[in-house]
């Protein structure tokens, strides 16, 4: 069985093609993005969803890099650059190839940080 908290040692972590850490990590930024608005914000729902929407896009998240790319630490730039870099199966139909190769590249890092437990490290990196 699986917990909503299951972790695997970074190593075991770190070995996961950067492409399914992407998908965790989309959907961890996600969740982060929509738990802030409606903690912080008394938005509609309508509301909510365009604020999401516009951080989590990948025009967003390339902004979210430039905030976040000097905290990286070294191992964490190594986990960006592979999922940058890393062979994509779809394009984006909204933003630059270098726009959604850096989102792609940022996602891995969440996905990464969730999956071995480093939650703090997420709070860190995502906090304004």
């Amino acid at each position: 069985m699986v917990s909503l908290f299951d972790t695997i040692p970074p190593d075991k972590a770190r070995v996961i093609s950067p492409i399914t850490l992407a998908f965790v990590g989309d959907a961890v930024y996600s969740l982060y993005v929509r738990q802030k608005l409606v903690l912080l914000h008394d938005y509609t729902p309508n509301e909510l969803q365009k604020h999401t929407s516009s951080e989590v896009s990948a025009h967003g998240q390339n902004t979210l890099l430039e905030r976040v790319l000097p905290k990286l630490s070294e191992e964490e730039q190594g986990i960006f650059k592979r999922g940058r870099n890393a062979k994509k199966s779809t394009r984006s139909k909204s933003a630059s190839v270098y726009e959604y190769n850096n989102s792609t590249g940022i996602e891995a890092v969440i996905g990464y940080l969730y999956l071995s437990g480093q939650y703090d490290r997420i709070s860190y990196l995502l906090s304004e």
